[in-house]
């Protein structure tokens, strides 16, 4: 059944008497596409009044509406679609994508909603959202829409734009609550891309590991340089899922916290993929289990992880938060370049880095090394290669120079 398209057509008005089509038991056609009435009864005063919606490609979609308009009414469930706030719709929409969004994606487009969008624009009517209302939101919140009124990012405004064109494209093609999107024709601003580059260099990569060796969760930097997986999917790395025989990993899924607990899901793209280890880091593995194995006798029946449970846990079992492993390359890198003995002062400071740059520094390097980029964007669960040349479209230019040079030596060698 197709829902009612509220729009010129749906005001909420009777149509005009003027020249008026004819009216069959609630149902009649204006124009091109078809409008029901239905009476519905005002809780407050108690009082029967007629409400129009329109907008319906047949007249059967019209009187299937209409019945079930008539239905929800008589039950008193009835809700006038013209009336719908922005709050009210993303409520809604928020609650039926909970089933199909990631837990941590969810709640960060909640946040998103709660404080930038509903302050803003919360309280105008879903049908009255123009484009020059949402490109008002936007300037609104660049100039002061950060915390203490201050200037929000721009990254933030693009992100925000994006929740709300998904939302609003939803409000056409699923609920058909307006005949077009307003978001499509709002003037968002520019993001300053900035494509991700060999931030280390091999030789600075080998010192952070240098640096991290003495950790205990060593093997968890070195297992993200390696292979380039992401946090979450590498603090949901269970041992069953490590193959040190055939040297593999296979990542099923991600953890991430919400609320201050930690909740499992799928993977960005929602698919497992197979990540194949060289010999080093297989030994890696192998000393960390060791660690861990020493760990849990030491803590005895105290252990929190279940059997076959988690690659990477806390002293004591339990899981690791990703704050943890995020904030503690900061912490080395600051101890290597500012020693308590300054006579140990690095000749060359090492550049601080994000914990995900380590995936960046692990696809370049291959990228450069020449390995093809479907290769590439396998290893780093990439649902399309194409994600993998946008990204590294400045790597993928450098590599397709170095491939004029060899072609050209190659033939005219000599010459």
């Amino acid at each position: 059944m197709t829902k009612p398209l509220v729009g010129s057509a749906g005001t909420g008005d009777k149509p005009s008497k003027k020249n008026a089509p004819k009216l069959r038991d609630g149902v009649m056609k204006r124009g091109n596409t078809w409008s029901y009435v239905v009476r519905v009864k005002d809780p407050e005063t108690g009082e029967s009044k007629p409400k129009w919606v329109g907008g319906f490609a047949t007249e059967d979609d019209a009187k299937a509406a209409r019945d079930e308009a008539r239905v929800n009414a008589r039950r008193g469930e009835y809700v006038d679609r013209n009336e719908i706030t922005v709050s009210a719709y993303l409520d809604d929409w928020i609650e039926d994508h909970a089933m199909e969004i990631k837990p941590g994606t969810l709640e960060d487009y909640r946040i998103t909603i709660r404080l930038y969008i509903k302050p803003y624009i919360g309280k105008t009517r879903l049908q009255s959202v123009r484009p020059s209302t949402i490109t008002k939101l936007y300037r609104d919140l660049l100039a002061r829409g950060g915390r203490g009124g201050k200037p929000l990012a721009v990254s933030t405004v693009i992100h925000t734009h994006a929740i709300l064109r998904r939302a609003f494209r939803d409000a056409v093609e699923v609920h058909e609550y307006v005949s077009s999107s307003p978001v499509d024709k709002a003037k968002r601003p520019r993001g300053d891309w900035r494509e991700p580059g060999m931030i280390w260099t091999p030789a600075q990569l080998r010192t952070f590991l240098g640096l991290a060796r003495s950790h205990r969760l060593f093997a968890f930097f070195h297992l993200a340089a390696y292979t380039g997986a992401r946090r979450g999917e590498l603090l949901n790395l269970r041992w069953p899922d490590v193959d040190l025989e055939e040297r593999q990993i296979t990542i099923k899924g991600s953890t991430g916290v919400v609320d201050g607990e930690h909740v499992a899901g799928t993977t960005k793209s929602g698919r497992t993929r197979v990540v194949t280890l060289d010999e080093g880091t297989v030994n890696v593995l192998r000393a960390h289990r060791e660690v861990q194995e020493a760990e849990k006798l030491r803590v005895g029946d105290a252990w929190k992880s279940e059997e076959n449970g988690y690659v990477f846990t806390t002293a004591w079992g339990g899981l690791i938060y990703p704050t943890t492993v995020t904030a503690l390359p900061s912490k080395l890198i600051k101890a290597y370049n500012e020693p308590e003995d300054k006579s140990q002062t690095p000749a060359e400071p090492l550049p601080h880095v994000r914990l995900h740059d380590l995936r960046h520094i692990h696809a370049t390097t291959l990228l450069l090394a020449g390995v093809p980029v479907h290769v590439v964007a396998a290893r780093l669960g990439h649902a399309d290669p194409a994600i993998t040349l946008r990204v590294y479209a400045h790597v993928i230019r450098s590599a397709e120079t170095a491939a004029a040079e060899l072609f050209a030596k190659s033939v005219c060698d000599g010459c």
